[in-house]
């Protein structure tokens, strides 16, 4: 059991037969009444974000999250399939459940498969990945004024904006939380 005064950011608990994780918390102490706790707070499994205030005395049951490295190996349709790094077994997840930062994931690159009971709800890739720029336009002279970009296709299919001295053929370092490009590889 967890109270909500000890609430911290990345918390996972259970509440109404959710699990939620804690985001961003605030303790507030009012100069008149009770003290509180202000949240926001994501449902791990719908993915909606929700702004929440607690008692500090509530109590929650802590909801683990299972954490597990797997190796992306290729998709069949709607399915992705993920090999356990320990068993070797293949799982296959549903489209459905990967988020849209999962674009920059190519064949045989290892992300983090969270599951809560043995359901699996999220796949997160890795913070930074290194992909082949494949197709973008030339940069032109004299458009430099300020950071100034150009749209870029990766090899995963994915489009970024990229600074406009980047090339065709060039591996370039991506953030895959933001989508941003951040350097050359």
């Amino acid at each position: 059991m967890i109270s909500a005064g000890d609430f911290r950011n990345g918390v996972t608990f259970e509440m109404d037969g959710n699990v939620y994780q804690i985001i961003e918390f605030q303790h507030v102490k009012p100069g008149k009444g009770a003290a509180f706790v202000r949240t926001k707070i994501r449902n791990v499994i719908a993915g909606s974000v929700v702004e929440r205030t607690f008692n500090p005395n509530d109590k929650y049951p802590t909801a683990y999250v299972e954490r597990k490295p797997m190796q992306y190996l290729y998709n069949d349709g709607e399915l992705y399939y993920f090999m356990d790094m320990e068993s070797y077994e293949q799982i296959p997840i549903s489209k459905s459940v990967l988020d849209d930062n999962f674009k920059f994931v190519k064949e045989n690159m290892e992300c983090t498969v969270m599951s809560f009971k043995g359901n699996i709800f999220g796949v997160a890739p890795p913070n930074f990945v290194e992909l082949q720029v494949t197709a973008t336009d030339p940069g032109f002279k004299g458009d430099t004024a300020t950071n100034v970009t150009k749209p870029a296709t990766v090899e995963t299919g994915a489009e970024i904006k990229v600074p406009l001295f980047i090339e065709e053929g060039e591996m370039i370092r991506i953030d895959t939380r933001t989508g941003e490009y951040m350097e050359r590889a």
